[in-house]
Parts: structure tokens; C-alpha cells; sequence
């Protein structure tokens, strides 16, 4: 090659890097090619470093030749599947372990055995309609662990971006992360006194605590002796217990900071509980407020068995949709509510960190309504002469 013509070729290649991607130089000394694929939008860097600019220079000429002629697009797409990037993407975050096991399971089940082997480069969003669609109709799951995946999926596609492997989330599925929950049924108190009189004795101060403190099932099974304050009538909540697949209790804090909190006890059940102190829970502080036979700490399982039976005996075992132990938290909420609490009143007894779940216990009722029209009859006749003041 004569002079002009390598004059002429560096020409070419100074022109292409000021419309074609750049060049840096490393702190090890050597340079780095990278530029944005004309298709994705994704930053492209070479696979390899060079000992000058000018063999970077020539990388970019050559990628940029090749793909203005549609040859090697393949090779400048991220190769890494979906199911090799959810793997460190599950590791890496920090997450309770109960989540860690709920987004595995949706992974295993729902995700990757139709998504998995797709580079993640090439996930379009006609790909997750499709499967989303095809999760949709079929009998299992269910509505709302299809957007529980969904949600999974699209939070995974989210930091591929972040991490520059894909140029846009493929997820923008209006409204498919929603969770659409049925309404749950509310026990009248009649009904919530019938299951409370047919639970076994042992397990009996859970359906009070469950209903008319709200307080969710793993804070009850976490609760020590220490924990409630006889004298003060109130319950202190600041961890949760759960168990995984491998059946090991394992005890914690609450999801949030606005889990932890104190709550007042309503009078009337005071009683209650403190019978069941006495009667089966160990002296020191320590010692777990809800054991079974042999003293262990009792299982979820062994809960919602003893709950099976009380609705059985109450009668109210039979329906749609069926009570759950959950609903008592429900219960509770919506009583507090027509009580008159406030939705920040609510949110502090319910551990609740934002308004809009506890703006679900805020009811409308006929009987509310009447209270409020009645209440207001009795403002206005409140003055001396007793009469309306308009």
C-alpha cells in the first residue's frame, strides 16, 4: 500500500469515528471501541482492547461496514438468555427470604420455561404478549399470579436496561401488573364471636388478636410474652415469623419500618388474652405466646387446621367465597373504620406505609351514612334553645 493510500484510509476512519462511535483510552494504556447499534439502540463495545487508536479506529470502520451491508448483525446483539441474567439478578438484590422463594417459584413455573432460552437482547414486547396472553387463558395460575410474573418480569427487564443490554423494557403491558383481588367477605360480629367460641382454646386468643387488633398472622406466631403490656392493655409488634420450604421457622422484622408499632387492645378481649398467658404461655419474657402441645412454636399449618375446624362447628365453613384467617385482619380493619377511625389512624394500627390500603377499609355504608346524617342533626340542635340553628 503506497503513502496516499494510507493517508487516505486514515482519512476514512477519522471521518467515521465523528458519525460512527468513539474511541477512549484505558488507564492500562490501551483503547476501547464502543459505539450504539443503529437497530437496538444498545451500546456496543468490542470484544477486545487495542494496543492503538488507530486499531480501534479500524474496528469501528469495519462494524460500522458491516452492519450498513446487514452482515454479523447476530454478534452485536447480547447473546446472555433470560435464564442466565435472572440468576445473578436474584442473587444480587436484598430481599426477604420469603420473596427470594415467591420470585424463584415464578421464575421456575411461570417465567423461564417459556422466556428462558431467549437472548435477553432479542425479547420484544410481541414476545411477552404472547407469552402473557398464553398465561392468561390457560386454567393455572390464577389472575393474580399472572401479574405477580408479569410484574417479575418486567422489574428484571427494567434493570437489563439500567445494565445498557437492552435499549427498552419489552414490558409495557397496560394494567398487567395489577392485581385484581376479590373483595373478602367482612364477619359480622356475631359470626366473628361464633368462631371465636368454637376455636380451641389453645389457638382462641389468635382470632381475637387476628380480628380486633388486625395483626397479621406471622406477627401473632412471633409474638413473645414480653411483647404485651397487660397492665397498659397493649401489644407490641416488631417482628413477624414465617416459614419456607424447608419448614425451618425463621423469625424477622416486619416488611416495612411502619410494621413495627404498638397497639391498644380493645377491652372487651383483654380477658382473653390474658387467660391464655397464663394458661399456656411460659413466664419469662422470651418465652412464645402461641405453642402447641409439646410447647414448640406452632406452624401456620397447624393454624389454619384448628381455623378449619371453628368454621365447621360455627357453621360458616360452607359458601363463597369461604373466611379466610386473613379476613380477620380485614374484619378488624373495616370495624376500626366504622368505629370512626381516621385512614392515618389506620394506617398506624394496621402497620399500613402508604393510604391506599387502608382507603379499602373506608367503606361507604348506608348505616355510616346514616350515623353521619344523624350526627349532623345533633350539631345543629345543639345550641340553647334547642332547635336548628338554621
Amino acid at each position: 500500500m503506497d503513502r496516499n493510500a494510507v493517508a487516505l484510509h486514515v482519512e476514512v476512519v477519522t471521518v467515521a469515528k465523528r458519525h460512527f462511535g468513539s474511541v477512549r483510552k484505558l488507564p492500562s494504556g490501551r483503547f476501547q471501541a464502543r459505539y450504539r447499534h443503529p437497530e437496538t439502540n444498545l451500546r456496543i463495545t468490542a470484544p477486545t482492547t487495542f494496543p492503538t487508536k488507530g486499531a480501534a479506529q479500524v474496528w469501528l470502520a469495519c462494524a460500522q461496514t458491516d452492519l450498513a451491508r446487514g452482515e454479523r448483525m447476530d454478534q452485536y446483539l447480547p447473546t446472555v438468555t433470560l435464564d442466565e441474567y435472572t440468576a445473578p439478578w436474584l442473587q444480587n438484590r436484598v430481599l426477604r427470604p420469603r420473596t427470594v422463594e415467591l420470585y424463584q417459584g415464578l421464575l421456575d413455573r411461570h417465567i423461564l420455561p417459556a422466556l428462558g432460552d431467549i437472548p435477553i437482547g432479542r425479547l420484544t414486547p410481541a414476545k411477552v404478549r404472547e407469552w402473557h396472553a398464553a398465561l392468561s387463558r390457560a386454567d393455572k395460575p390464577g389472575a393474580i399470579t399472572v401479574a405477580k410474573s408479569y410484574r417479575l418480569l418486567r422489574t428484571i427487564c427494567e434493570t437489563a436496561y439500567c445494565d445498557e443490554l437492552i435499549s427498552r423494557n419489552p414490558c409495557n403491558i397496560k394494567g398487567a401488573s395489577i392485581e385484581r383481588s376479590p373483595e373478602r367477605p367482612v364477619m359480622s360480629i356475631e359470626q366473628l364471636n361464633a368462631v371465636v367460641e368454637a376455636m380451641e382454646d389453645r389457638y382462641r386468643a389468635m382470632v381475637v388478636l387476628g380480628s380486633w387488633c388486625s395483626m397479621r398472622i406471622g406477627e401473632i406466631l412471633a409474638l413473645t410474652r414480653g411483647d404485651i403490656d397487660v397492665e397498659a392493655g397493649t401489644v407490641r409488634v416488631d417482628k413477624s415469623a414465617w416459614e419456607l420450604g424447608d419448614r425451618q421457622r425463621r423469625v424477622g422484622p416486619p416488611k416495612t419500618a411502619a410494621g413495627v408499632r404498638v397497639i391498644v387492645v380493645p377491652p372487651h378481649v383483654m380477658d382473653l388474652i390474658v387467660r391464655h398467658l397464663e394458661t399456656f404461655t411460659g413466664s419469662d419474657d422470651a418465652d412464645v405466646v402461641f405453642t402447641g402441645t409439646l410447647g414448640q412454636a406452632v406452624r401456620r399449618a397447624t393454624v389454619y387446621t384448628a381455623w378449619h375446624r371453628a368454621l365447621e362447628k360455627a357453621d360458616l365453613a360452607k359458601g363463597s367465597p369461604g373466611f379466610r384467617f386473613h379476613d380477620l385482619r380485614h374484619t378488624g380493619a373495616t370495624l376500626a373504620a366504622g368505629a370512626g377511625a381516621s385512614t392515618r389512624e389506620l394506617m398506624a394500627r394496621l402497620g399500613h406505609a402508604s393510604s391506599a390500603a387502608s382507603l379499602r377499609y373506608q367503606h361507604a355504608t348506608p348505616s355510616r351514612d346514616a350515623s353521619i346524617a344523624n350526627r349532623l342533626s345533633e350539631l345543629a340542635l345543639a345550641d340553647e334553645s334547642g332547635t336548628p340553628s338554621i
